[in-house]
């Protein structure tokens, strides 16, 4: 993007390390790049897989804002981790009266006053790095596959055994991870629940031995009342 455009958008493509179940999210950088103040507004082909915060907002004089944009878990991997999807960024010059939770819709209609200018950004979707895999057994596991494949790339496309291989381990390893999670959360609430019950059991003795001590407390008062108040014999 050039310096005579109102804002520039820092990265220029959206990149989601994408996971099964997991959301993911990606930062853009917007910079006004002018002396006035710039309205924006984030549109996308696919509203429903993205949460974009803020997706509207006005950028001061030579100022910057930071715009997080997240990709709701999906449980599918798409074909050859391509995406079509798209956003575009719409920017547009304002008065600096305006306020951001006043911006009018139509804002950003084009019409002969008005300049509107628009960035498009694509979306590429990036498997977790290699070390943030985790268990060495699967990556050894992983990275030989992916050698395998690489090695036969020239008579099998990533449609073939190769890339299904490497999705499958990374399935099994995903499915491994969440099972040793709940064991840890079990286990812990296991722990939670001894420890619970044996402060009732503590709690409960306490109140039985202050109970019978009380009891006992009071009989002796009684026996030895009745034994001062009784009258003499003599």
């Amino acid at each position: 993007m050039t310096g005579d455009q109102l804002i520039s958008v820092h990265p220029e493509e959206l990149t989601f390390q994408f996971e099964l179940e997991k959301r993911c999210c990606c930062d853009l950088k917007i910079v006004n790049n002018t002396e006035h103040h710039v309205a924006f507004k984030v549109k996308t082909t696919s509203p429903r897989k993205y949460f974009v915060r803020p997706n509207t907002g006005i950028i001061l004089p030579w100022d910057n804002c930071l715009i997080t944009v997240t990709l709701q878990a999906q449980k599918d991997y798409p074909p050859d981790m391509q995406c079509k999807d798209k956003f575009l960024l719409q920017s547009t010059k304002v008065v600096p009266t305006l306020d951001v939770d006043e911006i009018p819709p139509e804002t950003f209609n084009k019409d002969v006053d008005k300049i509107i200018e628009e960035c498009k950004l694509r979306v590429v979707y990036a498997s977790p790095t290699h070390s943030a895999l985790g268990n060495s057994e699967t990556d050894s596991l992983i990275t030989a596959s992916m050698l395998r494949s690489s090695k036969h790339s020239s008579e099998v496309s990533t449609h073939g055994s190769g890339y299904d291989e490497v999705l499958a381990l990374k399935r099994v390893k995903e499915e491994r991870d969440f099972v040793v999670q709940q064991t840890k959360q079990l286990q812990h609430e296991l722990e939670i629940l001894k420890r619970r019950r044996n402060r009732r059991a503590d709690a409960g003795f306490s109140l039985t031995f202050a109970a019978f001590v009380a009891l006992t407390g009071i009989m002796v008062g009684f026996i030895l009342n009745l034994t001062l108040s009784s009258p003499s014999t003599e």
